[in-house]
Order: structure tokens, then sequence, then C-alpha cells
């Protein structure tokens, strides 16, 4: 029981995975914050286009 315990504590693999799954989750944030702040600047980007279109 004990070689069981020793082992179970000493395995790392459950960990590795824990932290890819963790830089995957930090990657996907940083995308969706890009994109949200990509697509505010050219929702602005279009609106200035807008008005100096609709301009005489």
């Amino acid at each position: 029981m004990k070689t069981i315990m020793k082992r179970f504590f000493a395995d790392e693999s459950g960990a590795t995975a824990i932290e890819y799954g963790l830089i995957a989750a930090l990657i996907a944030v940083a995308i969706i914050a890009g994109a949200k702040a990509v697509g505010t600047n050219l929702n602005t980007q279009f609106g200035n286009i807008a008005t100096k279109v609709a301009a005489p």
C-alpha cells in the first residue's frame, strides 16, 4: 500500500495536462480580448467613414 501511495504522489502526468489546459485557456482569453479591441476600433472607423460619406 505504501508503494502505491508513493507512486501516486510522484506521478506528474496529470499536472502536465492541467498546465496545458491552463495555457490554452489563457491563450483563448487573450484572443477574445484582442478580437474585442479590434472589433471596437473597427466599428469606430466604420462610423467615421459613414459620417463622412453622409456629409454633403
